[in-house]
């Protein structure tokens, strides 16, 4: 088999492990599949800064970023993604064969894991929650999955991590789930109703960024899910919700309730990105937009 395509600067990555140091608060992160590069490079630049959060709560590819934040694992995500997105393992027609769906799940939990294993000392520990965002497949609404409380956070960071359409739903505590991002993109409001004051929300697009609502995905979601009605309700109804939510966010923002980090750049990168040196600079804008962050990021959490 020939190499693939790897970042060119897969070697230069932070690594490194977080001190025991917990920031009070929340931190929610979007998702968005490859673009959730952005996300690991911010986290990587909040982790060297000891921004460690007491609360992680992630949507797809926000969920497979938050496992290794919480893990402490300084560049962890970014090389996964950096090093094996144009592996068949992990992405294409060998990851579909395996795991009837786009992604390969197996490779990105149990393979890679032998390799560059998770932390499970640091991810285990009681005094930081994690929490997966998926979607019920039988009520089309969010359901939040928490480490310690349901049967398989792994299980369930994969199934909010499975895209409609393109994979098969993921049996979590006995129900049969898909992507988050279906019925609740950004989770800030689950935040807000636990009670935290100190709320980091890490975006995937720009700040501006709304999405387009279609007749013809309405559609497509009502002819694929034809069985599924509610889950197919929640596709239809997801980009209004999403543009709300932005809106909503932008509100909350500008209130002082939450802090918003999110590309300063309108650099255009996919779902399914295959571009390595794209993706490698989308990581790096992450990284240095969260450094550039950090003077009133602390001060927002200190006040």
């Amino acid at each position: 088999m020939s190499k693939k395509p790897i970042f060119s600067g897969i070697d230069n990555l932070p690594r490194g492990q977080i001190s025991d140091k917990i920031s009070g608060g929340c931190i929610v992160l979007e998702g968005g599949a490859f673009r959730g590069v952005y996300t690991s490079g911010v986290l990587d630049a909040l982790m060297q800064a000891d921004i460690n959060m007491q609360c992680t709560i992630g949507v797809s590819a926000g969920a497979l970023n938050g496992m290794n934040y919480v893990s402490g694992q300084i560049g962890r995500s970014a090389r996964i993604n950096l090093e094996f997105r144009r592996d068949p393992r992990y992405v294409g027609i060998h990851a579909y064969r395996s795991n009837r769906g786009i992604i390969g799940f197996n490779f990105v939990l149990d393979e890679y894991d032998k390799d560059d294993p998770l932390d499970r000392d640091t991810f285990e520990r009681p005094d930081r929650r994690l929490v997966a965002v998926a979607t019920s497949c039988l009520s089309g609404q969010p359901l939040y999955f928490e480490k310690g409380c349901c049967g398989d956070i792994i299980k369930a960071i994969q199934a909010s991590a499975s895209m409609p359409y393109v994979s098969r739903p993921v049996i979590v505590d006995g129900i049969p789930c898909l992507d988050g991002g279906c019925s609740n993109a950004i989770p800030f409001q689950w935040a807000l109703d636990e009670g935290y004051k100190k709320i980091i929300v890490v975006r995937t697009r720009p700040a501006s960024f709304r999405k387009r609502e279609s007749e013809r995905s309405g559609r497509l979601a009502r002819r694929f899910y034809k069985s599924s009605p509610a889950l197919a309700q929640a596709i239809i109804d997801s980009d209004a919700r999403y543009n709300r939510q932005c809106d909503e966010l932008e509100r909350l923002k500008e209130e002082g309730r939450v802090y918003v980090i999110s590309p300063s750049s309108s650099t255009t990168v996919s779902r399914l990105e295959k571009d390595m040196e794209k993706l490698g600079e989308f990581y790096y804008l992450g990284y240095y937009d969260a450094r550039n962050h950090l003077d009133s990021l602390l001060a927002y959490l200190d006040k």
